[in-house]
């Protein structure tokens, strides 16, 4: 045994580790020795961290070591899916003995009182938790430059964003900081930083994996899902954090093993694989995007699967209908912030009603305030039916698209976003950037499991560009299967998940060992 070496520790995967650990070649201490050397070297330049808790994490690691150590073999140690793995949290998901502050001012020192049920399952697996990940404020963005606690780097180039909401996942994993990390999605918010830091990221079909302790923003669109450098990764966090929580009310039960072998290595052989022909014809959908779409369908026919053209007639209402059904939601979530019971509160107010506005005013960010309002406003009397009802009835238009679609094929393929990763500042205005999630927020409105593949760099920026596959409802084994076989073909041609040490360490002419 012994210590890892920033390089060594940044190349391995969530199998390296555990079985690592299982075979003595290494302790879960070293590990986490090396996980916070990759903190303390490259987070200063990549910023994707609110919160280390490296004690926490040497604590666990203890516990899994002298586990170990105690073994025998009528008392196996019995390591858990993640035992040994680092992993972060994105910043609105609770952890006692930690803060959770959804990137906003007005819970910048709201300590949580409890675990989210979907932290505390990678911990119970064995998970070291890092600590909590940089996000747009309250997961209000596409690009996490909403943060009050300022911007996540794009470790391939420090000049762009990592995408949003769930930045600080994304950035974390690509840096090779963590080797996995927890996001949440409401209308792209893993898959659409995943491809902009060339990682894997999944957003399970809805009810998959529990929202318990999870800081909502649009309740029937929020689902929590991993991220990682390979779909084997993202399949054992899954296995981990998917399944029934009474806690949660719309949870669901979990029968599949996402990380089974006869799952990744079937192939896609005979499947039918749907694509939507009117998708590839997008304005804003860049040259090297769709050129890099293109080329992954054709792998996918090259590895014996059929490709089924299919229609989603109501899919271009879908960014409408989400930007009224989601901050409707966001303006429900978000009134119990009132200053009085835990976050910032506003001095000198002169009463009660000026202290709510204030504290609010002065605790929220500009995005989140233009989303609180746009709520009220499109629930109250005499809009409401004018803009929410339909929004609604759209709803189930494009959820029944998605249902007919899937008929004819087991698996849908697209971009996961129109663009390579942009430059900060480059899109100042709003709807400009609600347009980067117009692949990925459909399925959040239908209920639909997404995975964001990298597929190579964009033959233009030089930067990472992934595509989306979709599975029906419950049937996100589906998904892993057409990802783990599309993910071989690319795998052959150099990784695209790991940024090199070099982008992130250049202006600061640091050691990469």
């Amino acid at each position: 045994m012994g210590q890892l070496t920033l390089s060594e520790y940044r190349q391995l995967s969530v199998a390296d580790i555990r079985d690592g650990i299982a075979a003595r070649q290494f302790l879960a201490a070293d590990v986490v020795e090396a996980a916070l050397t990759a903190v303390e070297a490259l987070d200063c330049q990549v910023h994707s961290f609110l919160e280390v808790t490296g004690e926490a994490a040497r604590q666990a690691a203890a516990h899994i070591d002298q586990a170990l150590a105690a073994e025998t073999a009528a008392q196996p140690a019995g390591l858990g899916t993640l035992a040994g793995v680092p992993i972060a949290f994105k910043d609105n998901m609770n952890l006692e003995g930690s803060h959770t502050t959804c990137a906003s001012r007005i819970l910048e020192n709201y300590h949580s009182l409890y675990t989210a049920t979907c932290v505390a399952r990678s911990l119970e697996a064995g998970g070291l938790s890092l600590g909590k990940l940089n996000m747009d404020e309250f997961a209000f963005g596409s690009s996490t430059e909403t943060s009050a606690f300022g911007c996540t780097f794009n470790p391939w180039d420090l000049e762009r964003v990592p995408g949003g909401s769930s930045g600080g996942p994304a950035a974390a994993v690509a840096a090779g900081i963590v080797t996995v990390s927890l996001g949440s999605d409401t209308g792209g918010s893993i898959r659409q930083p995943a491809s902009f830091c060339g990682v894997v990221g999944f957003k399970p079909t809805y009810g998959l994996v529990s929202r318990y302790g999870v800081v909502a923003f649009g309740s029937s669109l929020d689902q929590v899902g991993p991220l990682g450098r390979s779909v084997a990764d993202v399949a054992a966090v899954m296995d981990a954090i998917g399944g029934r929580d009474p806690l949660d009310c719309t949870s669901q039960h979990l029968d599949v093993k996402f990380v089974a072998k006869e799952l990744l290595e079937a192939g896609v052989q005979g499947m039918r694989i749907g694509y939507v022909p009117d998708f590839l014809e997008l304005d804003g959908l860049t040259g090297e995007v769709k050129r890099a779409c293109e080329a992954a369908m054709a792998n996918l026919e090259a590895l014996g699967a059929q490709l089924v053209p299919v229609e989603l007639p109501n899919a271009k209402a879908a960014l409408a209908a989400y930007y009224v059904i989601g901050p409707c939601e966001a303006f429900s979530n978000l009134s119990r912030f009132d200053s009085v019971r835990y976050g910032y509160c506003a001095e000198a107010a002169a009463n009660l009603g000026q202290q709510y506005e204030q504290s609010r005013a002065q605790g929220f960010g500009p995005e989140v305030i233009r989303r609180v309002m746009l709520g009220s406003y499109l629930l109250s009397a005499g809009v409401y039916d004018t803009y929410y009802y339909p929004a609604q009835q759209v709803r189930t238009l494009i959820t029944a698209d998605y249902a007919r679609a899937f008929e004819c094929c087991e698996a849908l393929i697209t971009p996961t976003s129109p663009r390579t990763a942009f430059r900060f500042g480059e899109i100042a205005d709003p709807t400009s950037m609600y347009l980067s999630d117009i692949f990925t927020l459909p399925i959040n409105i239908a209920g639909n499991g997404g995975l964001s593949l990298p597929v190579g760099m964009g033959d233009e920026t030089g930067l990472p560009v992934g595509v989306q596959i979709i599975g029906p409802q419950f049937k996100d084994d589906q998904i892993f299967r057409v990802a783990a076989a599309l993910e071989a073909v690319y795998a052959g041609q150099g990784s695209v998940s790991l940024a090199p040490l070099e982008s992130i360490l250049a202006k600061t002419g640091g050691d990469v060992q």
